[in-house]
């Protein structure tokens, strides 16, 4: 007889739901994904999750296993035998049904974001180290896995305040290319709310594509920032150019 391995999903939508137990033959190599898939097919035909590649480069299946944003294509059963694998929707975003999350509000963020702006006219040239410093930023696969453990967002819903670490890459992606003439600092110190983040990295550790978002996004972001509004030199500047001016106007 084969080993079977018992998945508890959340069955429900926005106006509640429960977790409901069902048991599926573990076979070599199995994926979370093709678990819920055995369930859709022969327990449950009415299951509702988001995939599309399988392959973990469309960022579809995002879900929460055992409470961890993770890709379910890309999370091997083999890690929970002989324990009950509990797959809930993305905590951070509203309900659709079952483990299908509502994530529009980060496309909706995404229009915000001022598009590449080149400073000289294309086809240019960049040095090796700046392609390799922003080619990092354009695997994300937007699975919104950061977004979802992001405790602005997760735990006190400051989508009002702030962007979310998928966006400070997209601000990073632009705003470290050598050929962008924009100035998305502003941007980053007002709406953005790149202040809101204390750098504790959990995006970090559930990035499947592995990006360094906090260490080379988030903390090169704050580093500007500090540059343009509170280094001492360039608020003595700024007092003698405009007298009435002073370090903290970016507060206002």
């Amino acid at each position: 007889m084969s080993e079977e391995i018992v998945l508890s999903i959340f069955r429900g939508d926005a106006a509640g739901g429960q977790e409901v137990e069902y048991r599926v033959p573990l076979t070599p190599g199995m994926v979370v994904l093709d678990a819920v898939h055995q369930v859709q097919a022969h327990q449950a035909q009415d299951l509702a999750v988001r995939w599309n590649c399988k392959a973990a480069h469309c960022g579809s299946c995002g879900a929460e296993i055992n409470g961890h944003p993770k890709l379910l294509c890309k999370t091997r059963l083999d890690d929970y035998v002989g324990e009950t694998v509990h797959i809930r929707p993305m905590q951070t975003f509203p309900i659709i049904k079952d483990l299908v999350a509502d994530v529009s509000w980060n496309y909706e963020v995404a229009k915000k974001v001022p598009a590449f702006q080149p400073a000289v006219p294309v086809p240019f040239q960049m040095q090796q180290f700046d392609v390799d410093r922003i080619q990092e930023f354009h695997h994300c696969i937007e699975c919104f896995l950061c977004q979802d453990v992001c405790h602005v967002l997760r735990d006190h819903n400051a989508k009002d305040q702030y962007f979310g670490p998928r966006f400070m890459v997209k601000i990073a992606e632009f705003e470290m290319h050598p050929r962008d003439g924009g100035d998305r600092v502003p941007m980053l110190t007002h709406e953005a709310g790149l202040d809101m983040c204390n750098v504790t990295k959990c995006c970090t550790e559930v990035c499947p594509q592995h990006i360094r978002i906090t260490d080379n996004a988030i903390i090169p972001l704050k580093e500007r920032v500090a540059d343009q509004y509170w280094d001492p030199l360039r608020a003595l500047f700024r007092k003698k150019k405009d007298p009435t001016a002073t370090a903290q106007s970016v507060q206002g």
